[in-house]
């Protein structure tokens, strides 16, 4: 229930997709694969299923080498690739019986089936074709597929893409809970969706990782010597003041008696500000100190 990857290259003539990338995950992970299109995350994601070879280095699931045990690594992998591949003329349940088959799944594949079916919410589109589905009710077919067989590792390629807010939040809460038990890499485009319920984030751009940390600790780790607080006073405040407060970099009025008050000390200057307040008779409404967003640090390392 583990990936492994070293040293990873994949160049196709003289275009290098991944250079040198490496990263480790645990059983009872789940991992957001982001950045920009073309930064290499489907890339890499297919070498590790097997889809496709890489140039130099390599990628181990569950201990075993993928160029090696392709075959075998597939039956432990559940895969939702970017482009659901699927067949629009079969029913929902026929075509999940169809890859039942081709796991080779027992007897019980039946009772399986019906629970996935539960599990990804297609209990009323069961009896329908594929092709009759909307874009979100494929989405979940193909994360039915994916996760049919039981398997140890979860790749997920943009597993949210089509669905509405509110489905989003339903396979968000499944793969979350599968994710207890299961290695899950995924990759979207939504920040908000990394925030939501991945446990570390990797940034990768033109090939290379540009950051690896957990996702609650991304932020700060990026920003370590800068903070942003945004402060309101009860009256009006003279910019020129506020920039003499010590550890007072840069200041900004917003609006009204709001202000945006920038520092590079590593010391929380929140307590200079309310000092001053108090000193000169300034009564602070409030004021709390801003964090950058995941999707901020996300453009600041990609842009």
């Amino acid at each position: 229930m583990s990936i492994k990857v070293s040293q990873l290259t994949k160049t196709y003539g003289r275009q290098k997709a991944l250079d040198q990338v490496s990263f480790e995950m645990n059983p009872g992970e789940i991992l957001g694969f982001v950045g920009p299109n073309g930064a290499g995350k489907t890339t890499t994601m297919k070498i590790l299923t097997g889809y496709i070879g890489a140039t130099s280095g390599t990628a181990h699931v569950n201990g075993k080498n993928v160029e090696r045990s392709s075959f075998e690594i597939r039956k432990e992998i559940g895969y939702l690739p970017e482009h659901n591949p699927l067949y629009p003329e079969m029913y929902v349940k026929e075509y999940l019986n169809y890859v039942a088959g081709l796991y080779g799944l027992d007897k019980t594949a039946g009772i399986r089936i019906d629970d996935i079916i539960n599990q990804t919410g297609l209990e009323k589109e069961k009896k329908k074709t594929i092709g009759a589905l909307s874009k979100g009710y494929r989405q979940r077919v193909g994360l039915a597929q994916a996760i049919l067989h039981d398997p140890d590792v979860l790749i997920l390629d943009e597993p949210t893409s089509g669905l509405d807010p509110n489905q989003i939040v339903e396979i968000r809460s499944l793969i979350s809970s599968l994710g207890k038990e299961k290695t899950v890499m995924l990759s979207t485009h939504l920040m908000q969706e990394v925030e939501a319920i991945c446990d570390r984030i990797i940034i990768i751009k033109q090939g290379e990782i540009v950051a690896d940390d957990k996702v609650g600790e991304i932020r700060t780790n990026q920003e370590e010597n800068k903070q942003t607080i945004l402060v309101e006073f009860d009256k009006p405040m003279d910019q020129e003041a506020l920039e003499q407060i010590e550890g007072v970099n840069k200041v900004k009025k917003i609006d009204g008696n709001n202000w945006l008050v920038e520092s590079l000390s590593k010391e929380d200057i929140r307590q200079n500000i309310f000092n001053y307040a108090v000193q000169n008779n300034f009564i602070v409404l409030s004021m709390q100190k801003k964090e950058k967003s995941v999707e901020e640090v996300f453009q600041n390392l990609t842009k």
